[in-house]
């Protein structure tokens, strides 16, 4: 048995040293180390040594297994080693050459925008209210007091999914949901993604982007909406731009409004973009109608509110010159480039 030994040993060096590759060091250690290696039968082989000779022995073949192990770990560091070298050797590096330029990337001019909004309201006091994309009707009509045959309800206008679910046609729904959640004074913004059932073209598009705005506390006034919409336009789009309110109409809003601010492209004095009127039309506003703070379980005899929504793809083509809103949503990198200078 201990001739045996010795020549596994002695066959097992050679084969190691020899070895030319990693697997073929592999195949060689599973060959003289594992379980079906003849080291490992020689242990087999211990019972039917004396019992005095069985310690000496089986101490022999471990050693052997030892020294076999740190062979094979220095020969798979020297394979290792010779691999780099040759990698190394077979390409050829010029140090006198320039670096590679690795390109920064850009955030999308709607992120921009989205951030410096949130930032805005944020100075302001609101805080930054988020929902699903999907939404039932009763979040996004019902509670919104609007009628059963309000056009907007109609699949002309409005992506259905099933069993009365839909692609919120605003971020309103993040209001009613707010309000029933939590007990005034409430003063929150809803910025996100809105579907509606529009033809793609240079003003209108099927998925937009809304941020909409909701205070309610006691003795909120109008005063408060127009006061909070002139602080928004001067930080977003400088001291010199004005903004004013126009009567309109809306379900969830009494009395309600439309908001236009000064052309950004002209100063208010007349030019193509602004159809030479010197205005811009940016959202709808108004006070919270009582209807819908009934269907929030907020007492309008104690509370007031105003809302308002503006579209922050609008904001976006105003603030970054953009005149066509299909440039949003294309993923040129011709124009995203151009946005380097603006992340923060």
């Amino acid at each position: 048995m201990k001739e045996d030994l010795k020549r596994i040993i002695e066959a097992a060096e050679q084969q190691i040293l020899n070895a030319k590759s990693l697997p073929e060091l592999l195949n060689l250690k599973s060959s003289f180390l594992g379980k079906k290696s003849e080291l490992s039968q020689l242990m087999l082989k211990l019972r039917d040594l004396t019992p005095e000779e069985r310690p000496a022995f089986g101490k022999a073949i471990n050693d052997a297994k030892g020294v076999l192990d740190n062979l094979i770990t220095e020969k798979q560091e020297s394979l290792k080693s010779a691999e780099i070298d040759r990698q190394h050797k077979g390409s050829s590096v010029d140090l006198t050459m320039p670096g590679r330029r690795f390109n920064k990337g850009s955030l999308h001019p709607l992120t921009l925008i989205w951030r410096e909004i949130e930032d805005v309201f944020i100075s302001l006091g609101f805080e930054v209210a988020e929902g699903t994309d999907i939404e039932d009707e009763f979040h996004n009509f019902d509670a919104l007091n609007t009628p059963q045959d309000h056009p907007s309800r109609n699949l002309a206008d409005t992506f259905y999914v099933e069993n009365s679910q839909l692609l919120r046609t605003h971020t309103s729904p993040v209001q009613i949901r707010t309000m029933e959640r939590y007990v005034p004074p409430i003063r929150i913004i809803s910025p996100g993604r809105a579907y509606r059932n529009d033809k793609i073209d240079a003003t209108h598009s099927p998925v937009f982007h809304q941020v909409e705005a909701l205070y309610v506390d006691e003795n909120v006034s109008f005063a408060d909406l127009k006061d909070t919409l002139n602080q928004f336009v001067v930080k977003m789009f400088g001291a010199g731009t004005k903004s004013r309110i126009r009567p309109h109409f809306f379900p969830f809003t009494e009395p309600s409004a439309e908001i236009d601010i000064s052309c950004v492209a002209c100063g208010g004095k007349g030019c193509r973009v602004c159809k030479e009127s010197g205005w811009l039309e940016m959202g709808g506003a108004g006070m919270v109608d009582p209807n819908v703070f009934k269907h929030t379980g907020i007492d309008s005899e104690k509370y007031t509110g105003f809302a308002f929504g503006l579209g922050m793809d609008r904001i976006a083509m105003l603030k970054y010159d953009i005149k066509d809103i299909r440039v949003l949503f294309d993923n040129d990198l011709r124009v995203l480039k151009q946005f380097r200078n603006e992340n923060r």
